[in-house]
């Protein structure tokens, strides 16, 4: 089917050669989001067509939900060993940190559930797991490579770093943005090289992570319109999440990339 509509695009010349690629492309992005997506959904289909009153919370479906879509993917063969790797480490980043957030009145879980963790519902993991799932799998799937990459030491010591301000910024000064220097300093001549088809393209790798930043964003407004969480801002009602937790965002995705990029060496020292 490909290589069909392939012939017919390089026959109507080079605007449908583009058009052609740029359909490829979304569909391998929707390939890439697909356990994010699952989880989005079902935090849109619980808001508006959950019980309140079941018997199940719904953060507890949830939990649920979440363990049966991964299942199901891994059966289906749409995700590999290391990618479901990468999302259990991740899983237990984002819960620890979750943990601690919560106790600290960043945000809250307002529904009342069984399978929680201190405030946490044990779902959330899986929100985190999901970043961690896409960056994997477009990996795989665009078969990236790099120009100009920074040593693993480097990125591994700045996502330590990055980790460790998340939970010290209460007590301590917050270092964000020593750290987005520092991200610029390291990353700042580096290109991401990936194939849509047959030929790589290449974008600088920090406009990807700022980019994934901002879709992760607006992913964020939907779970909190749906009350899977809330900020302090949207106690009285839902409101839009500030713009500054881009920023936030975009430190996440760099300790979520360096733990892809760690299985990815340890995959190629494998072979």
């Amino acid at each position: 089917m490909d290589e069909m509509v392939a012939g017919w695009a390089r026959e109507k010349g080079d605007w449908a050669v583009a058009l052609h690629e740029l359909a490829c492309f979304g569909v391998k992005q929707a390939r890439a989001c697909l356990f994010g997506t699952g989880m989005l959904a079902l935090l849109l289909a619980t808001w508006c067509w959950y019980p309140p009153h079941g018997a199940l919370a719904r953060y507890d479906f949830l939990v649920l939900a979440a363990v049966a879509l991964q299942v199901l993917l891994v059966a289906l063969g749409l995700e590999t060993r290391d990618e479901v790797t990468v999302i259990l480490c991740f899983h237990l980043v984002g819960t620890a940190m979750e943990v601690f957030k919560t106790a600290m009145g960043s945000w809250v879980y307002p529904e009342p559930s069984l399978l929680r963790l201190g405030g946490v519902p044990l779902f959330t993991g899986f929100m985190y797991g999901a970043i961690g799932s896409y960056i994997a799998r477009a990996w795989r799937l665009f078969r990236f490579r790099f120009i100009r990459h920074p040593p693993f030491r480097a990125t591994a010591w700045l996502a330590l770093a990055i980790y460790v301000n998340f939970f010290t910024h209460h007590f301590l000064p917050d270092l964000r943005w020593l750290l987005f220097v520092a991200l610029a300093a390291l990353f700042g001549r580096t290109w991401v090289l990936f194939r849509i088809r047959r030929t790589y393209r290449r974008m600088p790798l920090l406009l990807g992570f700022v980019l994934v930043a901002s879709f992760i964003w607006i992913a964020e407004n939907l779970g909190t319109f749906a009350a899977a969480w809330r900020y302090p801002t949207q106690r009285n009602g839902w409101a839009m999440v500030p713009l500054g937790k881009l920023g936030a965002w975009l430190l996440l995705m760099v300790i979520s990339y360096v733990l892809v990029s760690a299985v990815a060496r340890r995959r190629r020292s494998s072979l």
